[in-house]
């Protein structure tokens, strides 16, 4: 068996030493390997046939490094709940090294609850089972919901066990991600004043992942409007289908403008604008309604960053980087009336579409209606419970729509999905895994997941939202 067709290659260890840290894995007792995702294997160019098992487990434990591996802990800041920290970093996960995948796109490809590190802060560096079967359904989800997000690779049970508030089987997720820069990275030099890595670290984040920037007159004010736009996006994306990320701090946002760090988050079941799910957000900082203006809040940090390479005249880079960042509300209001139109079956643009949206979630505020089956049953013209008042002004908007029904139906349900993440079964998952180490129900739901939009009677099931008694409505972070 060869792993020589796992090759990787260095990039982000290729910048100066005081970016990171270069350490390797902790090996681990005895691996053994719960999932390993061939379809994106393959994506990424990993050759993989012939490596069984038991040699997959060593590799994606950490226990044996494929060559062209260089292994980095990556030094990061950031803004935890508004509170700045001046040093974060990898405190349990480990950059490998970087893939071009099929579409020659970098890639990067990281052991997260890999051991200890220098950010470690006093933590073991290791992850429990739990939050890693959560990360790999939930960024599965979102990428079969149309998110971008990080992936998941593989994810090993360690054979060891971490102590959390109790005795916990460990495991190790590998995660692949566009890249694993972060708002925080550039905290961290901006913290210490050294202009020259912001720099080389805003030359290195244009190159990788926003290359007609460079050609811009003002290169850095490019970077800073293609980042805004992207988290615009995102977060809108991340509403439309319910999605509560749970703590959106400084350094769990990714420039390239993917979902990481899937912790304390959540789908909703019933509508409450006002969700959180988080454990640790006592103040609903991070809550559902809240999560646009936690985003803006979050590139006003990063703008913060970026003045010293704005101009050598403060005033004027400050006026540069409020007017970009002062278009959010209205790039991610466009975002979210667009995808919010589509789950209503309107392919037109009317003025008073955005008062038809908020009169249905007021409708489902009020009845805490089911997000996820409220948007499903219109795409068969049922609205929810006592919206009377509501579904004549749909239909009447409908009426002045080109399309025939069922055409907007099979669009309807290629944007709403059937099946999502739903907080008890992946509770469920984890219990069986954990408890009894049957890891049958996680493959089954990521079978599930892997086709949200398609309804599939076998697992009809799965559709359902929880009953009161198996409502989840605390979600913790992996640490």
């Amino acid at each position: 068996m060869q792993d020589s067709r796992l090759l990787l290659s260095a990039g982000y260890s290729n910048l100066p030493e005081h970016f990171f840290a270069r350490l390797g894995p902790t090996p681990v007792a005895a691996p053994r390997l719960i999932r390993f995702n061939r379809v994106l294997a393959a994506e990424l160019g990993l050759i993989t046939e012939g490596l069984d098992p038991a040699a997959l487990a060593e590799i994606f434990s950490g226990n044996r490094l494929p060559p062209g591996a260089e292994p980095i802990a990556m030094a990061y800041a950031g803004h935890q709940f508004g509170h700045f920290v001046p040093q974060l970093g990898d405190g349990r996960a480990l950059l490998l090294g970087e893939v071009r995948d099929s579409h020659g796109v970098l890639r990067d490809i990281q052991l997260k609850g890999s051991g200890r590190t220098p950010y470690s802060r006093g933590g073991d560096g290791r992850a429990a089972l739990g939050p890693v079967l959560r990360e790999y359904l939930v960024s599965e989800a979102m990428h079969a919901l149309g998110i971008p997000a990080t992936r998941a690779l593989a994810a090993v049970l360690t054979g060891e066990t971490v102590y959390r508030e109790t005795a916990l089987p460990g495991a190790i997720l590998t995660r692949v991600a566009a890249s694993h820069v972060r708002v925080g990275s550039f905290q961290f030099f901006a913290a210490r004043g050294d202009v020259a890595a912001l720099r080389r670290l805003a030359e290195y984040v244009i190159a990788r992942h926003y290359p007609a920037a460079a050609a811009a007159a003002q290169p850095v004010l490019a970077l800073l409007e293609a980042v805004v736009e992207r988290q615009a996006a995102l977060i809108a994306s991340w509403m439309r289908v319910g999605f509560i990320h749970g703590v959106m701090n400084t350094d769990n946002m990714a420039v390239s403008g993917e979902t990481i760090d899937f912790g304390p988050c959540a789908f909703m079941d019933g509508f409450d604008s006002k969700m959180v799910f988080s454990s640790i957000d006592a103040q609903g900082r991070y809550a559902y309604a809240n999560q646009p203006s936690a985003g803006q809040w979050n590139l006003s940090r990063f703008a913060e960053t970026l003045l010293p390479l704005l101009g050598d005249d403060t005033e004027t880079a400050i006026v540069r980087a409020t007017e970009v960042l002062s278009a959010f509300p209205a790039r991610f209001a466009a975002h979210w009336r667009r995808g919010m139109r589509a789950k209503l079956g309107l392919e037109l643009e009317e003025e008073a579409d955005t008062d038809l949206i908020q009169g249905l979630l007021d409708v489902m505020q009020g009845q805490q209606a089911d997000f996820t089956q409220t948007f499903r049953r219109l795409c068969d013209g049922v609205a929810p419970a006592g919206a009377a008042d509501w579904e004549r002004q749909w239909r009447a908007r409908l009426a002045r729509e080109p399309r025939p029904w069922a055409a907007r139906a099979l669009a309807m349900r290629a944007v709403n999905p059937a099946y999502i993440p739903r907080n008890h079964r992946i509770e469920q998952v984890i219990v069986a895994a954990s408890e009894r180490d049957d890891f049958a129900p996680f493959h089954e739901l990521i079978e599930v997941l892997a086709s949200p939009f398609e309804e599939r009677a076998r697992y009809a099931a799965y559709a359902d939202p929880p009953r009161p008694e198996q409502r989840v409505l605390r979600t913790f972070c992996g640490t």
